[in-house]
């Protein structure tokens, strides 16, 4: 598994020219999911990702989780987070997770984060998405094996 998580005053996703998810001050989470990947891997990611303290205090220490500041998730699925590079130009996404059981982690990382975060958006799993974004810092955190 893998999340992009980026520190944001606000994000859209946009499907077919209509904005699908909108968020203020929070979290733009890009998850890649891979094929070895089950419900306890993404257990501790989202303990991680609820528990990141990147927004600054009162002092401008960056020492203030997601739920100190009210923030917001627009969490967004994104299969080439494993895409491999090392042979020829064009990528291989072989470690990636297949489609139904990637689709199935997604929705189950979504609503554990709803069950503590009053506001999280969503793209749509498989979708051609535009997303923008107001990073705030910049601020970027990438989680994967090598740090959980």
């Amino acid at each position: 598994m893998k999340f992009v998580i980026q520190r944001v005053t606000e994000a859209a996703v946009t499907i077919d020219n209509q904005i699908k998810g909108k968020i203020d001050k929070g979290f733009l989470v890009l998850i890649g999911v891979g094929k070895e990947d089950t419900k306890e891997i993404a257990d501790k990611y989202i303990k991680k990702l609820l528990g990141l303290r990147i927004f600054e205090d009162e002092n401008g220490k960056t020492n203030l989780s997601l739920a100190d500041v009210d923030g917001q998730l627009l969490l967004i699925s994104q299969f080439t987070l494993y895409a491999n590079c090392k042979k020829g130009n064009r990528p291989s996404f072989v470690d990636a997770g297949a489609p139904a059981e990637a689709e199935a982690l997604y929705d189950y990382i979504v609503e554990e984060c709803r069950k503590v975060v009053p506001v999280v958006e969503t793209g749509e799993f498989g979708a051609e998405m535009k997303v923008s974004l107001l990073n705030d810092g910049p601020f970027t955190i990438i989680l994967d094996e090598a740090i959980l």
